[in-house]
């Protein structure tokens, strides 16, 4: 499966965005799928995830109550919705995807075979 990520740019601290996936086969409803981040010189970064079987969704700490993963099967997209941005969350952002991905390795890029290309958030001060 392919994935095509689109959504980023520029906004104010406290700003939102929201960042899409769109997937290029429908067996994605059966994925599941991720959105990590890359901040300069960093490895890539753990944000949320969701289980395709019980639409379950995990978050990074640092993002609780401010981003959501969300998915629509019938249009073969996840989206990150991303409010009360603040600077420290700009970085490169990248979703993921794979039908062989467990709870425990959920957070892990390791257990993803399919990632979109990144699409640049940054939030301004």
């Amino acid at each position: 499966v392919q994935l095509q990520a689109s959504g980023g740019g520029l906004v104010q601290d406290g700003g939102s965005l929201r960042l899409s996936c769109e997937a290029s086969d429908q067996t994605f409803r059966r994925y599941v799928v991720g959105w990590f981040r890359q901040f300069p010189g960093k490895e890539r970064m753990f944000v949320a995830g969701m289980k395709w079987s019980d639409g379950s969704r995990v978050y990074t700490d640092s993002v609780k109550g401010r981003f959501t993963i969300s998915r629509d099967n019938a249009k073969k997209t996840v989206y990150l919705q991303m409010n009360s941005l603040r600077p420290e969350d700009t970085a490169v952002y990248y979703c993921a995807a794979d039908p062989s991905v467990i709870s425990s390795n959920i957070a892990s890029q390791s257990a993803y075979r399919y990632w979109g290309q990144g699409t640049l958030v940054t939030v301004s001060s």
